[in-house]
This record gives C-alpha cells, structure tokens and sequence, in this order.
C-alpha cells in the first residue's frame, strides 16, 4: 500500500502551532507563515539532547536510589530510610500494595524509561530499521507512563503527612527524594525531545529509492 507524506508532498508542519505550509527547502531559516516559528522538519539536534539527558539521568539515578529518601526523627532515635529499605518495611508491615506501588514506581518505572528511551536513540542514531512498529509503540508506552513517574514522591509526601499527624515522629524529605524527583524530570523531557518519526526516516528512505534495474545482465 502506497502512501503519501506531507514531506513527500513539499509540505512542513509548524511545531508551535501546526500550522502546514510549503516547505521551501533551498532557504536555510524558514519561519512559520502563522506564528513566526521556526520551522524545521525534524527537531533540531534531537538525539543528542535526548542522550544527554538520559546520562544526566543515569547518573542521579545511582544516588536516587542510594541516599535516603525520607528522615525519621523520633523518640527513640532518628532513621533514614532509602527507596528499597522504605519497600522492605512496608512488605513486612502488612502494606504490601503500598510497597508494590513504590517499588513500581521508584525502581521498574524509571529503569524502563531509561532503557527504552536508551534503545530508541541508539537504533535511530544507527538508522536501524528493526522493528519501527514495535518502537513506535514502546515510544507511546514510554509517554503513556511518564504521568505516573511521581507517584514514588506523591508517596513520601503523603507519609508525610500522615506521620505527622498521628504521631511524635517528625519525617522529612531526603536528598535520595531530590534526586529521584530529577530522575523523574530528566526523563520526562528526554522524551519530549526524542523525535519518533527518526524511526520511520530509513524505512522512508528505502521506500524512495529508485528500482534498481539490472542493466548489466545481456541482451538476448
């Protein structure tokens, strides 16, 4: 089934406003018609500004999970608790669909963003054309769950709360919290830069290339 683009037709959409416009290719700055946006097909430099979002991510990533996330100050002494520790006591505390909630939250979560964000730049920037269909789908996943990433600091904020109110201890918030709250962000706007249609560009290519015809065999 033959099918024809808005690239394929000379035309461009504005990425402000979406506004679609000729797309005229020979001027280098192109502004949009409507809003004065600078209009472009792809998104500028998208690979490597999602790259370097996904190592700055990476890298909190380690401390996220390493330092403690919230500080007990009771009575009886202070304690800090890290993500997997905060996991652990609410398990053996009976709240085991608490500690599913944090450990899918803080831990599954930010991995598979990580990885599939990882794996679409690195398959782009080689211009693989493995599986653009199933990428295309782990793109959507990947933007679907990224409403969900702050559940782990909604969390600590309601423990919070709830401590607090029924009791002596007092509970604050760890650098293991900021850190995995920039964790969150990082990747959220990973995937707001990475652009999926450098999926579809070498399946594209393939499909406009000219039939190669085999002149060399001889003529009978």
């Amino acid at each position: 089934m033959k099918y024809q683009t808005a690239t394929d037709a000379g035309y461009v959409s504005c990425h402000a406003c979406g506004h679609v416009q000729p797309h005229e290719r020979e001027r280098q700055h192109v502004r949009c018609a409507r809003c004065g946006s600078p209009v472009h097909e792809r998104n500028p430099d998208s690979i490597m500004r999602t790259w370097a979002l996904l190592i700055a991510a990476a890298l909190l990533y380690i401390p996220a999970n390493l330092l403690p996330v919230m500080h007990t100050a009771s009575l009886v002494g202070d304690e800090d608790d890290t993500i997997m520790s905060g996991v652990v006591y609410f398990w053996t505390s009976g709240d085991w669909p608490l500690a599913v909630i944090v450990f899918i939250a803080s831990i599954l979560v930010p991995m598979l963003k990580l990885s599939v964000l990882a794996l679409l730049a690195f398959t782009s920037q080689r211009g693989s054309k493995w599986r653009p269909v199933e990428r295309t789908k782990l793109y959507r996943l990947v933007e679907f769950i990224g409403r969900w990433s702050m559940l782990d600091v909604f969390v600590v904020t309601l423990t919070v709360a709830l401590v607090r109110f029924q009791s002596l201890a007092v509970i604050t918030a760890g650098p293991g919290a900021i850190a995995f709250g920039s964790v969150v962000i990082l990747t959220m706007i990973a995937s707001m830069q990475f652009d999926p249609r450098l999926i579809w560009d070498p399946v594209d290519e393939d499909k406009h290339k000219p039939a190669q015809h085999s002149q060399d065999q001889p003529h009978e």
